[in-house]
């Protein structure tokens, strides 16, 4: 009787007892499998194992006795990923979750450990997944902290102060942070404060650390030309031209002295979070979900990764609840990027009951992709190159999504719509795209697309978002979104919806918005002059791209003047809000009105409660009308 007859057996037996049996650090019981800390020392073989054959076996969850198991990418399944927003790359995962349906993860409570790059959760063609009672965590870090202890303004240098956490080496003057299966430089660099733990006030006064500047000598560099645009953010361009300007020298082991720095020089007691440089930091987000549906996550801690929490692609309905990212191991950060971001996204997004803390981006990132044409290849086809390096490899959407087409200059709508075909990847940055229908005469070179059925219903709700870089929400969604009964304190916006067309082609806008019950606790703390909340377009245009706003009864504790800014905005509603002094800060922007309208029409704020510190309520422009405040 060979192996696999007897394993057959023993799983019909089970069947038939009601028992249960273990193999290899498993125990099954009917439809259920759970694995025991037996494996973990290095938990990614059998798991790949026991995933190749859950059809065999019918496995509809998959548990984990409560225990701290590691993940290794040597094992790991590898293979070329293109996720959205992060470095396409070869990367492995450790839970391949493909082509699986009504299937639970639970850990009950465990931690999983990873280490180098690996991608912890892989979801891609799969519904009603479950992963539940689980920490994300990785044993080094992708980023690195040192504390300044020193500096000298005269000199410009500062000391900095890097624990055990973080081995180094200098290379010719450049100082290289160690990692299991992975380097970075100082790169893309913050302030925090290690006692709020949130990113220092005015950091952008101090960083990013200067670390390039332009090169001293090149020949013929200019006479190279391109036939087809390249994007010169790509890594394969990014050096050109630029050379290394910081320099450090070791004073000590663990003692660090950079020399070179132009911007202010940091303050003692101050920590510095360095990444490496945009473009090669992000490859190992903890979950990435594409072209599937119904995926649920409960009880869910991300303590840190390479990249973001959670991105999620052309997914249908996705919630989480109790999904928490924050930092771990005495790190002052939890993930390098975003806490969640989803594109192309639909059905509905549920964000409940959750803390994101200390993270190097965003909180909540809701878009669409515009796609801009390159060339027209006939009467039903057109070629796009897709915009960022960062989106290679995205497919805009499936056959029959309704697809608009967008010229910015004229709307911040579709002009046209037509239906999807076909997608034809013929490379990450190049693909040809097919319609059902005859293009319409008006389409031009230049144009973008978006798939306007690529766009979530969205709820986030009793959550907390603090002490991270940059924003609290982008919301680019033009269906029903509604944040409520939850807290703010971030670096940058609190909420942000934008229309972003030149950088990271983000589409979408806001077309039904509520903003209620939550409290704004010192936000747009980096120093830059941004509101609160703010509406805004890259494109200098004065048509309308946000409508149906309603921002009531929420509270603002506010160091500085700008509470709202309503850029191309109709049919905005600030009803019983209250602004307080919060007195915390001294005032960056002390000219600044509390609430700066331009391009808009038909905005009303009334039976709001004044006590901050702007001396002038509103500031409008000539081409803005309706603008009534009582």
């Amino acid at each position: 009787m060979t192996f696999k007859l007897q394993q057959y057996y023993l799983f019909i037996l089970v069947l038939i007892l009601g028992c249960s049996f273990a193999v290899k650090g498993q125990t099954q019981n009917g439809a259920s499998l759970l694995f025991d800390e037996s494996i973990a020392g290095d938990a990614t073989p059998l798991l790949l194992e026991t995933l190749k054959n859950l059809d065999n076996e019918n496995i509809k969850v998959l548990k984990f006795k409560k225990g701290i198991y590691h993940f290794y990418p040597d094992k790991a399944l590898e293979r070329y990923t293109q996720v959205a927003n992060h470095n396409s790359s070869v990367v492995k995962t450790a839970f391949p979750i493909f082509d699986r349906h009504d299937l639970t993860i639970d850990g009950q409570g465990s931690t999983f450990i990873f280490h180098g790059l690996i991608i912890p959760f892989s979801i891609e063609n799969s519904s009603n997944i479950r992963i539940k009672n689980v920490s994300i965590d990785w044993g080094m870090s992708f980023h690195s902290e040192g504390i300044i202890v020193a500096n000298n303004l005269e000199q410009k240098t500062f000391d900095m102060k890097i624990s055990k956490d973080y081995p180094y080496e200098i290379r010719k003057g450049q100082l290289v942070f160690i990692k299991e299966y992975y380097e970075h430089s100082i790169g893309q660099s913050i302030l925090f404060d290690p006692e709020t733990r949130a990113t220092a006030f005015n950091t952008e006064a101090y960083t990013s650390l200067t670390t390039k500047s332009k090169t001293a000598t090149q020949s013929n560099v200019d006479a190279i030309k391109y036939k087809y645009p390249v994007d010169l953010r790509s890594p394969e361009y990014a050096k050109i031209g630029i050379e290394d300007k910081l320099t450090a020298e070791q004073l000590e082991p663990g003692l660090i002295r950079i020399y070179g720095h132009t911007k202010k020089i940091p303050e003692v007691g101050k920590v510095v979070v360095m990444k490496g440089e945009q473009g090669y930091n992000r490859f190992a987000p903890a979950f990435h979900i594409t072209f599937s549906s119904d995926v649920s996550f409960n009880n869910i801690d991300v303590h840190h990764a390479c990249g973001m929490g959670l991105i999620a692609e052309n997914t249908k309905n996705i919630s989480l609840d109790n999904f928490n990212v924050t930092p771990s191991q005495g790190r002052i950060i939890s993930t390098t990027a975003d806490a969640t971001h989803f594109v192309g996204c639909s059905g509905k997004i549920e964000i409940k009951n959750c803390l994101f803390s200390s993270q190097l981006d965003d909180a909540v990132n809701v878009h669409g992709i515009y796609q801009q044409i390159s060339e027209i290849l006939g009467d039903h086809k057109v070629a796009i190159k897709v915009g960022h390096f960062q989106q290679q490899g995205f497919t805009i959407g499936k056959q029959n999504d309704k697809i608009g087409i967008v010229n910015l200059q004229k709307s911040f709508f579709a002009l046209e719509e037509m239906t999807l075909k076909a997608v034809e990847k013929i490379n990450g940055r190049y693909q040809i795209i097919s319609f059902n229908e005859v293009l319409p005469r008006s389409l031009k070179v230049g144009d973008y697309i978006e798939n306007l059925d690529a766009y979530p219903e969205l709820l986030v709700q009793n959550c907390r978002i603090i002490n991270n870089r940059a924003r609290g929400l982008l919301l680019s969604t033009p269906r029903k979104i509604v944040v409520e009964n939850s807290f703010f304190s971030t670096e940058m916006e609190a909420i942000l919806a934008p229309v972003e067309s030149g950088y990271w082609y983000e589409s979408g806008s806001v077309l039904d918005l509520t903003i209620r019950n939550n409290i704004f606790q010192d936000c747009a703390t980096a120093g830059q002059n941004k509101g609160v909340i703010r509406f805004e377009t890259d494109n200098e245009s004065d048509h309308i791209a946000f409508e149906n706003i309603l921002i009531s009864n929420n509270v603002f504790n506010q160091f500085d003047n700008l509470i709202v800014e309503a850029n191309n905005v109709n049919m905005l509603e600030f009803v019983g809000n209250t602004i307080n002094d919060s007195k915390n800060h001294e005032s960056l922007y002390p000219d600044n009105p509390a609430i700066m309208v331009n391009h808009s029409r038909n905005l009303l704020f009334k039976n709001n409660q004044f006590s901050g510190k702007a001396t002038e309520i509103l500031r409008k422009d000539k081409m803005s009308s309706n603008i009534i405040l009582k």
